[in-house]
C-alpha cells in the first residue's frame, strides 16, 4: 500500500519504533492518513478501538503497526500466537499478511496467513515451528483447533477487519468461538469502512470501553471516495456487454474491475470479453484457491488487465493502477457499493466508477442513491451507440465491441504460472480461455487394422473371398471322399428357421405329396345335372346328411370316396377347391398314360465348383380380404329328422305347467 497524502506528522511523531517506521520508509510509506494518525495513539495505549474509514485510507497499518509494536521481538521460546487477525475473505487474509510482513521487516516478527482451500499440512508445520501473529479466517481458525493444532491461549491483540462484511456472510457464531477460546484480558480493534448496527451490539459485549474513531466527513456515513468519478446508466440487459466492451477501449484505462452478481454472470462476462480479444480471468467462490491467486497475480502482475469478480474481490483488495471500476450488476445496498468502487481511486489517487442499472433495478438504485446523498436519482438511458458514452469516457470515434489484434499486447492468464496448493474440497475447473484452446495439440487420425480371425492381414496380402459358403461352418475335419448323396445335400440351400413360414411351407409340401382323389358328391335335394360348375367350384367341402335323389341320368354314375387329407400339427385351415362332376368324370374315362421315368444325370465331380444354390422364394402368404370373413365353418352334423332342442325359455315354461296341473290334480282329489 503507498500513502502519498502530504501532512505534517509522521509514523515517528506518533510513537511508532524505528525498526517499524525504517520499514514503511523503505517501501515508500512515509506520511500517515487520518485513520492511522487517530487510531495509533490510542491503539499504541493498548485501548480498545472500532475504526471507520473510507476503502483505501489505510486501515491495514491502523492496527497493524499497534500490533506489532505490543508484541515485540519475537523469542526462541515463544511458539504460541500472540496476536490474532480475522478476516471474511482469503484474498484480503493474503493481503493483510503482504502489509504485516512488510511493517515487520525489521522486527523479524513471524506472520502466518491460514484459510481454506489449502493443505493443512504446512499450516500446521508453521504453528508447531512457532508463530507471533496469525490471520486468517475464521473456518480455518476453529478448524485448527478443533484438531489441537492451534492454541489461542496466549493472544493478547484480537482484530477482526471488515467486520460488517463479516457478519454479513454469517460468521457471527464463529467469531462467538473465537472470543471465548482467547483470554478476557486483551486488546480487540474493529476496523470497517461502514458500521451497522450488529457491530455496535457485538462491541458493547466483547469490547471493553471502546473509543470510535471516525474519519469520515461530516455529510453522512459510508461516504463514496471523493476521488472517484462516479457515472450511472440506465441500460439493456442485452446491450450492457457491448458497452462495456467499447468501454474498456478507451483513453488512459489501465487495470479494470468488473462485478457481477452472481458466479454465472461472471462466467459470461470473462467469456464473452475473453472472445472479444479482451486479456480477462474470472475470480468468484466456485474456483479453486489456486486458479484466484493465479487471476490475482496476473492482474497485480499485468498480464491481464480486466478481472472480473463478484463481492469476493470487493474488499480489502489493494490493487496499484486501478483506473476503472464497472458495477455491472447494480448492487445490492449502499455499502456493497461504496465497497466496490472503492478498489480505484485509492491511496490519492483518482478513477471512475460506471454503474449499469437495469430497469427492474430502479428501486433498488433509487434507496442506495438516496443512501448515499448521490446525484443520480434518474439514470440517463444509455446504449452502445449513444453518443455520450464516447464523450464521457474518452473513447474514440468508430471503435467498435472487439479489440483490434494490434491492441492485444497482454501475455493473458495462461502466462501466470498456477500453484499447487494442496486444495482441499471438490475439484473446480475454470473454462478454457481462447489462447488455451488454441494450443491444444491436433488430434491423430484413428488407425484401423485388417484382421481375420483375429489375426492381422498384411497391407499387399490379396484378400481372398470364397465363392459359395459351406453349409456347414463347425465342421473341423474334411472328408477325402464324397458320395452322390453328401455333393446333393451340400448344393441344397438350407432353409432358414421362421415363425410364420413354417406351418405354410409344411401344409404346402404335404398336398403336393398326396395323391390325387375323387371329391364325393354333395348329398343335395335337387339332382345333380342341375348343379352348374361355378357353384361347385365355389361351395364348400362338407359332409352333408340329405335324402338321395335318383335319376335315369346319374343312376350309373358311381360316387367317388373323398380321400382325408391330414394337415400337420398346427396348420391354417385353407378351403380345398372342388372340381365339377363332369370333370371327375371324363377323367375317369381316360386312359391312363405311362410317363417315361426320367433318368438320373451324371453327377459331377467333387474337385469341381458346385452350382451357385437355386434363389429360394417365399410362398405367397393367405391373406383374406377382410378381417371378418369367415374361413372355416364347422360341420353341420344335424339331419332334418332330429328335434330342435328347447330353449331354456321353453323349458321353464314347461315345468310351471307340469306343476300348475299338478296342483289342481291335488286339490281336486
Amino acid at each position: 500500500m503507498r500513502l502519498r497524502q502530504a501532512t505534517l506528522t509522521t509514523f515517528r511523531d506518533l510513537g511508532v519504533t524505528p525498526e517499524i517506521a525504517d520499514a514503511l520508509e523503505t517501501e515508500g510509506i512515509v506520511t500517515p492518513f487520518p485513520i492511522q494518525e487517530m487510531a495509533l495513539p490510542l491503539a499504541l495505549t493498548g485501548q480498545d478501538l472500532i475504526g471507520q474509514a473510507r476503502t483505501g485510507t489505510g486501515k491495514t497499518y491502523a492496527f497493524g503497526i499497534a500490533m506489532l509494536q505490543s508484541i515485540g521481538k519475537p523469542r526462541k521460546n515463544r511458539k504460541k500466537p500472540r496476536g490474532l487477525v480475522v478476516v471474511p475473505t482469503r484474498e484480503l487474509a493474503v493481503q493483510v499478511s503482504e502489509d504485516l510482513v512488510t511493517a515487520a521487516g525489521k522486527l523479524g516478527s513471524r506472520v502466518l496467513t491460514v484459510y481454506g482451500g489449502r493443505a493443512y499440512e504446512p499450516q500446521i508445520e508453521a504453528v508447531k515451528a512457532g508463530v507471533d501473529v496469525i490471520v486468517g479466517t475464521p473456518g480455518r481458525l476453529l478448524d485448527l483447533v478443533k484438531q489441537k493444532h492451534l492454541d489461542l491461549s496466549q493472544v493478547t491483540s484480537l482484530v477482526l477487519d471488515e467486520a460488517d462484511r463479516m457478519l454479513d456472510l454469517g460468521f457471527l457464531p464463529d467469531i462467538e468461538r473465537i472470543f471465548k477460546l482467547i483470554p478476557a484480558q486483551r486488546q480487540t480493534m474493529l476496523f470497517s469502512a461502514t458500521m451497522p448496527g450488529e457491530i455496535v451490539a457485538l462491541s458493547r459485549k466483547y469490547l471493553n470501553r471502546p473509543t470510535h474513531v471516525r474519519a469520515e466527513l461530516e455529510s453522512g456515513e459510508g461516504e463514496a471516495t471523493p476521488q472517484v468519478r462516479q457515472i450511472v446508466w440506465r441500460t439493456h440487459r442485452m446491450d450492457k456487454i457491448e458497452i462495456l466492451a467499447r468501454m474498456l477501449q478507451a483513453d488512459g484505462r489501465g487495470l479494470t474491475m468488473v462485478f457481477c452478481e452472481t458466479k454465472r454472470a461472471c462466467d459470461m462476462v470473462a467469456e464473452q470479453l475473453d472472445t472479444r480479444g479482451f486479456a480477462v480471468a474470472a475470480v468468484h467462490g466456485d474456483l479453486g484457491q489456486g486458479q484466484r491467486e493465479q487471476a490475482l497475480r496476473a492482474f497485480r502482475n499485468g498480464k491481464i488487465d480486466v478481472l472480473v469478480a463478484t463481492d469476493v474481490a470487493a474488499r480489502g483488495i489493494d490493487i496499484d493502477d486501478v483506473t476503472h471500476v464497472v458495477n455491472y450488476d447494480c448492487p445490492t445496498d449502499d455499502k456493497t457499493y461504496v465497497h466496490r468502487i472503492g478498489r480505484t481511486g485509492r491511496a490519492g489517487r483518482t478513477g471512475i466508477a460506471v454503474t449499469f442499472v437495469e430497469w427492474e433495478e430502479l428501486t433498488r438504485w433509487k434507496m442506495i442513491n438516496q443512501m448515499l446523498g448521490l446525484e443520480f436519482t434518474e439514470p440517463e438511458e444509455t446504449y452502445s451507440t449513444s453518443p455520450h458514452v464516447y464523450s464521457e469516457l474518452a473513447i474514440p470515434e468508430g471503435t467498435k465491441g472487439v479489440l483490434p489484434h494490434a491492441n492485444r499486447s497482454r501475455a493473458g492468464l495462461s502466462a501466470e504460472r498456477i500453484e499447487d496448493l494442496g486444495e482441499t474440497g471438490r475439484v473446480r475447473t475454470r473454462g478454457r480461455r481462447r489462447d488455451e484452446r488454441e494450443e491444444r495439440p491436433a488430434r491423430t487420425p484413428r488407425q484401423r487394422r485388417r484382421t481375420r480371425g483375429g489375426r492381422e492381414l498384411a497391407e499387399s496380402a490379396p484378400v481372398e473371398r470364397p465363392e459359395v459358403e459351406l453349409v456347414d461352418a463347425q465342421a473341423e475335419e474334411t472328408p477325402a471322399i464324397f458320395t452322390t448323396d453328401e455333393i446333393q445335400a451340400a448344393a441344397e440351400p438350407r432353409r432358414a428357421r421362421t415363425r410364420r413360414g413354417a406351418a405354410s411351407s409344411a401344409i404346402e409340401q404335404a398336398l403336393a405329396e398326396a395323391p390325387e382323389a375323387p371329391v364325393k358328391r354333395a348329398r343335395t335335394r335337387r339332382p345333380v345335372a342341375e348343379v352348374s360348375e361355378a357353384e361347385a367350384v365355389e361351395a364348400p367341402v362338407r359332409r352333408v346328411r340329405a335324402r338321395r335323389v335318383t335319376t335315369p341320368e346319374t343312376e350309373p354314375a358311381v360316387a367317388p370316396v373323398v380321400a382325408p387329407v391330414v394337415a400337420p400339427v398346427v396348420a391354417p385351415v385353407v378351403t380345398p377347391v372342388v372340381t365339377p362332376v363332369e370333370t371327375l368324370a371324363e377323367r375317369a374315362e381316360a386312359p391312363v398314360v405311362e410317363r417315361p421315368v426320367a433318368q438320373p444325370e451324371p453327377q459331377p465331380s467333387f474337385l469341381e465348383t458346385p452350382p451357385p444354390p437355386p434363389v429360394r422364394r417365399e410362398p405367397e402368404r393367405i391373406i383374406p380380404a377382410s378381417p371378418f370373413s369367415v374361413i372355416f365353418q364347422s360341420p353341420d352334423l344335424a339331419s332334418d329328422d332330429d328335434d330342435i332342442a328347447p330353449s331354456a325359455a321353453t323349458e321353464r315354461k314347461q315345468q310351471r305347467r307340469q306343476a300348475r296341473g299338478g296342483g289342481n290334480r291335488r286339490r281336486v282329489g
